[in-house]
């Protein structure tokens, strides 16, 4: 009968901390949709493609500086496949059973390599940082390409795309 007991109690403390877990992530989202603007709609159509896209995992978007502060509003907090897509209107995060990620081109600020964001941490420079601007907010969403060796082509498009000066940091 003790053990019986002892088995329901770990079952009730596992219960508790997963609907913890989801309580914190609702209101973690209520929160965010308080205050942040809605997330750009992607064109119907790209064009002029600058490079053949990166294909990867999409691991978040974080409130820039701070890679442990995800956003959640909406499916943008979830992890999922990707394929970036670079034109001359901005980026697109096209995720796998998610909503599509847009980043206008007025709205990127720079891009970085890192070795971690809320949900991923890797080696050094294993993630593609985007930082980019959601009305007054700035944001850091994070891939981590399937072919790295790409990354410096990525990191120099899109800081051109921004307007960022080799050398400079944002």
């Amino acid at each position: 009968m003790t053990r019986f007991l002892l088995v329901l109690a770990v079952l009730a403390f596992f219960v508790l901390c997963a609907a913890g877990m989801r309580w914190g992530w609702r209101n973690r989202q209520r929160r965010q949709s308080a205050y942040l603007p809605a997330f750009p709609p992607p064109p119907a159509e790209l064009t002029e493609i600058e490079l053949p896209e990166l294909t990867g995992v999409y691991v978040s978007t974080v409130t820039a500086g701070d890679w442990q502060d995800r956003i959640a509003v909406g499916d943008i907090g979830h992890r999922s496949a990707v394929a970036v897509r670079l034109a001359k209107e901005g980026v697109l995060l096209d995720r796998v059973g998610a909503s599509p990620l847009w980043i206008p081109a007025a709205a990127l600020v720079d891009a970085r390599l890192d070795k971690g964001m809320a949900g991923k941490v890797m080696g050094i420079d294993g993630l593609l940082v985007i930082r980019w601007r959601l009305g007054e907010y700035e944001l850091d969403s994070g891939v981590r390409g399937d072919d790295k060796d790409v990354y410096g082509d990525w990191l120099g498009a899109v800081r051109a795309l921004a307007g960022v000066k080799t050398g400079e940091a944002a």
